[in-house]
């Protein structure tokens, strides 16, 4: 991003989401159920960044977003299996960072490291 250009809103809540469920999938490796997040905890601990403060972005817009892209997917308590399916069987949806959200997340951060 060339100097005096405004972060896009939009990326950078793709980018927090995606470290908050890496990082609690980080923190309970081993416990596959408590490797994800439902959208009431994710809007939690977004609630005071910025692109979430200043309302130009909305967490389930973004997260959707990341769930049709295959960067997030769905689980649901007793069927925690990834996709459509899942968010229809019932209980409370819970998300989970992807590989392809790892590899997307790894990209964003390596960019925004570099010095242009």
């Amino acid at each position: 991003m060339p100097p005096g250009d405004a972060p896009d809103p939009v990326r950078a809540t793709l980018v927090a989401i995606l470290q908050q469920l890496n990082r609690t999938e980080s923190m309970h490796e081993g416990h596959a159920r408590e490797q994800s997040l439902e959208l009431a905890d994710l809007e939690r601990m977004l609630a005071k960044f910025w692109a979430i403060d200043q309302d130009l972005v909305k967490v389930p817009l973004a997260l959707g977003l990341l769930v049709r892209n295959g960067m997030v997917e769905v689980q649901t308590p007793g069927n925690y299996a990834s996709g459509t399916h899942a968010a229809r069987t019932g209980g409370k949806a819970h998300y989970r960072i992807t590989a392809g959200g790892k590899q997307f997340l790894v990209e964003n951060l390596q960019k925004s490291d570099r010095i242009s």
